[in-house]
């Protein structure tokens, strides 16, 4: 019988976070496809896309205090309502309309993805959180490895599967929600928010440029989120001017790899509390070269492009917890959650600035030159992250 963060509780808990992120998979596809043949620019389309995660990285402050307020439980019933009619506006609108959707889901993501985690963390003991929080991590990234492909499927057959598949993924989503229970903690006290903390949550926005760890972590997830923004938002545009080349077999092989590689590299990420310039400037060459495969894919074909894939699916697993597991050792213990949760910002941020700023460079120029311009922004990242001060490196 299975127990700790494998008991049927946490297990219902996980399938809820695949159901959640599978409609996100599909959109992050069909939003870019359905935006060119309405006529919308790529700058359109960036906006569209980028205002899913903009929106989630300013509600997330408030999330946390809410979730704090109210426990976990109760404000995931309130957001999956939420989510449920944002889902069910993508299938009676048009791109206005998906705009307003993709914040409302944004909104629902900032809620759910805070109440889910700081669930799992208050229910499960010491011991088992980790791996709690690791299945979380794992199952939220499942969808991406199906749905683009899914998404294909249901661009060619027709918008009246779309139809079907939102409805469909907004009630069992809906049901599994509600049916789901976290026995320890469900419920947390009601802690009123002191003016203090309010105060110190304002200040804490400085330390994104006094803290120097901070500031060197956040400005590398910021940059490479951007590229990170820019492939998802508009590698469905691009593909289909590349001979051989599918939007979902290149999000299908990113997604996987990224699942692969966070199990089969985990021991190599450093968890020392110390800064490794090789690694991180290896991890940041990976990038720049994967984005520079995208690019030059249209000369090299879709061989080139799958491999920018696979090369980018690296760089998303290893940059991301290297960066954490480092700022957990480094930042001051006070404030520490509150500074991690602004490099999540960070890395909010860097993936709508992707469709936000990318978009308006493809639309003057190309997709190829803008994944090469990504792939300039790489390569400065690979000199930035070198370090030889003496409180990095220890």
């Amino acid at each position: 019988m299975f127990s700790g963060a494998m008991s049927w509780p946490f297990l219902r808990l996980y399938v809820l976070v695949l159901l959640y992120f599978s409609a996100n998979a599909i959109l992050n596809v069909i939003i870019p496809l359905q935006g060119e043949s309405l006529g919308a620019s790529n700058t359109t389309i960036g906006v569209v896309m980028g205002a899913y995660l903009f929106t989630t990285m300013f509600f997330r402050p408030w999330a946390g205090q809410m979730i704090e307020r109210h426990g976990p439980i109760r404000v995931l019933r309130i957001i999956l309502i939420i989510n449920g009619i944002a889902l069910l506006l993508y299938t009676v609108t048009g791109l206005g309309g998906y705009l307003i959707a993709r914040m409302l889901q944004g909104v629902s993501t900032a809620f759910f993805s805070m109440a889910l985690q700081v669930g799992i963390i208050d229910a499960l003991p010491d011991k088992e959180r980790s791996q709690g929080i690791s299945l979380y991590s794992l199952f939220s990234y499942i969808p991406g490895i199906i749905g683009p492909l899914l998404a294909i499927g249901i661009w060619q057959e027709g918008m009246n599967y779309f139809t079907v598949i939102m409805v469909a993924i907004a009630v069992i989503t809906g049901f599994v929600g509600y049916t789901a229970k976290i026995e320890k903690n469900e419920e947390a006290s009601v802690t009123p928010e002191s003016n203090e903390r309010k105060v110190a949550t304002f200040r804490s926005y400085s330390q994104l440029v006094k803290n120097p760890f901070l500031f060197k972590c956040s400005v590398l997830m910021l940059v490479a989120s951007i590229v990170f923004g820019a492939i998802t938002t508009f590698i469905p545009l691009y593909a289909m001017q590349l001979e051989g080349g599918n939007a979902g077999i290149y999000l299908m092989l990113q997604a996987a790899t990224v699942v692969i590689a966070r199990f089969t590299l985990k021991s190599r990420i450093p968890s020392d509390g110390k800064w490794h310039s090789t690694f991180m400037m290896g991890t940041m060459f990976i990038l720049t070269v994967a984005s520079l495969c995208v690019g030059l894919s249209v000369i090299g074909g879709a061989i080139v492009f799958y491999i920018g894939a696979i090369l980018m699916g690296i760089a998303q697993a290893l940059l991301y917890p290297t960066l954490t597991t480092y700022l957990s050792f480094v930042l001051p213990r006070s404030s520490r959650n509150m500074l991690l949760g602004l490099f999540i910002a960070m890395a909010d941020l860097g993936v709508s600035l992707g469709g936000v700023v990318m978009g308006p460079v493809a639309d003057l120029f190309s997709y190829p030159l803008m994944y090469i311009i990504c792939a300039i922004l790489g390569l400065l990242m690979v000199g930035f992250a070198y370090e030889r001060r003496k409180e990095f490196v220890g």
